[in-house]
C-alpha cells in the first residue's frame, strides 16, 4: 500500500500493512467489530488491543498508580483492563511483534466533535499513537439525529474504506491525526465528504442530574444534553449536521497563538 500518515511503505515490497485497532467502547463493542471488517478490506494483518470494560471519556488517562491486566481473547485480539492509552501503550510495547503501520481507534458509538474532542478516549488513543511515532485515524458514528437511539452502524461498512484508503495512500503529517464522524443517516442518504476543522458549540453540552437510591442516599449521573446548537459552515458540527462525513485533522498543541503574540508585545522580555 502507498503512503501512511507520511511514512511511505516500500512500494516494490510485498509488506502487508500492519493495522492495530483499539477503541473506548470495549472489546465487545458492536463499533470495534464493525472496523474489524472495514480494516480487512485495507489489510489482512490485523491486531486489536481494546479495553475489558468501556472507557468513554476518560480521555487521555493513563494507568500510573494501578497494575494493568491482559487476556487474550483470541490469536492477534487482546482485552486490558485499562484506559485506550494503556491499550495502545501494551500493543507497542508488549503485545505487538513489530510497530504497526497504522492505528484504527473507534468506530466510536457517537459523535467525537467540537469540545468532544479534548475528552474522548478514543481521539485520545490515536492521538498516543501519533506520539509513539504511528499514523493514526480516530473514527466515530454519531448517533441520535434521526431518534433518540439512532446509530446506522452500516453507514461506516457501507463508507469506511472509501473514506480510509485516499487518505492512506495520500499520507498526512506526522504531527497530527485525522477525526473522521460518519452522520447519523443510512449510507445512500450521506451527502459526501467534507474537510472540517473543529467546532464549538453554542452552549454547554454536559449536565448532571441527582437522584436517590433506595436507601435514601443522592447519587449522580453525568451526560449530555442534546441540544443541537448553530455551527459555522467548515466545521465538524455542521458537517454532521448536514448528513457529510467530516474528516478534520486535530494536534495536541494547545498553544493560543494569537493571544500569546498579544502577550510577548504587551509584556517584553
Amino acid at each position: 500500500m502507498p503512503p501512511v500518515g507520511g511514512h511511505v511503505l516500500d512500494k516494490a515490497s510485498d509488506k502487508t500493512v500492519r493495522i492495530l485497532l483499539t477503541n473506548d467502547d470495549g472489546i465487545h463493542a458492536k463499533g470495534l467489530g464493525v472496523l474489524e471488517q472495514v480494516a480487512r478490506q485495507l489489510s489482512d494483518d490485523i491486531w486489536i488491543v481494546a479495553p475489558e470494560l468501556e472507557q468513554s471519556g476518560k480521555g487521555r488517562a493513563i494507568s500510573l498508580t494501578e497494575f494493568v491486566r491482559v487476556r487474550e481473547v483470541r490469536p492477534q485480539t487482546y482485552s486490558v483492563n485499562g484506559t485506550p492509552s494503556d491499550c495502545v501503550l501494551l500493543a507497542l510495547d508488549e503485545l505487538m511483534p513489530e510497530k504497526p503501520d497504522l492505528i484504527l481507534s473507534g468506530v466510536n458509538a457517537g459523535q467525537n466533535i467540537a469540545e468532544d474532542t479534548t475528552f474522548s478516549g478514543t481521539i485520545a488513543a490515536a492521538l498516543f499513537g501519533m506520539q509513539h511515532g504511528v499514523p493514526a485515524i480516530a473514527l466515530s458514528q454519531s448517533r441520535g439525529f434521526q431518534t433518540p437511539h439512532s446509530c446506522p452502524w452500516d453507514t461506516p461498512l457501507a463508507w469506511g474504506e472509501r473514506v480510509l484508503r485516499p487518505l492512506i495512500e495520500n499520507g498526512w503529517p506526522n504531527d497530527l491525526i485525522l477525526n473522521v464522524n460518519f452522520p447519523d443517516r443510512a449510507p445512500d442518504q450521506v451527502a459526501g465528504i467534507q474537510f472540517t476543522r473543529q467546532g464549538f458549540r453554542d452552549e454547554r453540552i454536559i449536565r448532571t442530574e441527582a437522584r436517590e437510591d433506595l436507601r435514601g442516599n443522592t447519587y449522580y449521573w453525568i451526560g449530555y444534553r442534546g441540544k443541537l446548537s448553530n455551527p459555522d459552515k467548515g466545521t465538524d458540527l455542521r458537517a454532521i449536521y448536514d448528513g457529510y462525513v467530516s474528516v478534520s485533522p486535530l494536534h495536541v498543541d494547545l498553544t493560543h497563538e494569537r493571544f500569546l503574540q498579544e502577550m510577548t508585545q504587551r509584556w517584553p522580555a
